[in-house]
């Protein structure tokens, strides 16, 4: 995305036409190259996808990346793309990322003009300002994916988010590991979190994968994916997560606030 002022990248398949896309958005400190594996996945199953490769500084901005992700979003649809046999559609259009991307991507969903078709969280992380107040006034369709134990993570805001979006579904991936979706060695084990999960990898692509395929493209094919009352396999129930705070998670939300 250089061409348009923009560092990052964009991920497609061979050839296509009114295909859908999705902006995508990166965890704190983690590039978009540590993504290859998930992004050239989406791309094979037919979703381009636009991923700035922008707020890579130790404190970085939410808005700022929403914005970037809305702008990448545009540069994806608004240009042939490869040698001209490849194009986005304009009503299949998604937003999704990952931890801080993942509030970030929410946060361009309720600001941009024209509102994208669905938006993915996956282990979306606590931001400044929280995303929980965006998600509050969307009424597009989303999935938030979370770890087991996220409603008392001080990092996650995943179950908070999705109390918040009235039009989401909460998916838990069985024994995901929040910080194990980025590939290779990351600058965050400097800080103590979590290396790559192969696992948590395997799961994520997969659930997101059928979830956009019918959330931006239409596949009835994949219809139970965006079903909240379907359990998929490499998920947990999310009973569990539905009941009211206890007063630990009260806590555990006021010191996060």
């Amino acid at each position: 995305m250089a061409f348009a002022g923009l560092p990052g990248v964009v991920y497609t398949p061979e050839a296509g036409l009114n295909l859908p896309g999705v902006g995508f958005g990166h965890d704190w400190l983690t590039g978009v190259e540590r993504y290859a594996g998930l992004l050239e996945h989406l791309a094979s199953w037919g979703i381009v996808v636009a991923a700035p490769d922008t707020a890579r500084r130790l404190a970085p901005s939410v808005l700022n990346l929403a914005f970037d992700l809305g702008t990448a979003l545009d540069i994806a649809a608004g240009v042939r793309l490869g040698p001209g046999k490849i194009s986005v559609h304009p009503n299949k259009l998604g937003l999704i990322g990952h931890g801080f991307g993942g509030s970030a991507a929410v946060f361009a969903a309720a600001g941009m003009r024209v509102k994208p078709k669905a938006v993915a969280a996956i282990f979306p992380a606590v931001t400044k300002p929280r995303a929980e107040q965006p998600a509050a006034t969307l009424n597009v369709p989303g999935v938030v994916f979370s770890a087991p134990g996220d409603a008392k993570a001080l990092r996650s805001n995943a179950v908070e988010l999705w109390r918040a979006w009235d039009a989401a579904t909460l998916r838990v991936v069985s024994k995901g590991q929040p910080g194990g979706l980025a590939e290779g060695r990351r600058l965050t084990k400097v800080f103590g979190l979590p290396g790559a999960n192969p696992k948590t990898q395997k799961a994520v692509r997969a659930l997101l994968t059928g979830y956009l395929l019918y959330a931006l493209d239409g596949d009835k094919t994949y219809r139970e994916f965006a079903d909240p009352d379907v359990h998929l396999p490499s998920t947990d129930p999310v009973e569990h997560e539905v009941h009211p705070m206890t007063p630990e998670e009260k806590i555990v939300a006021l010191l996060k606030s």
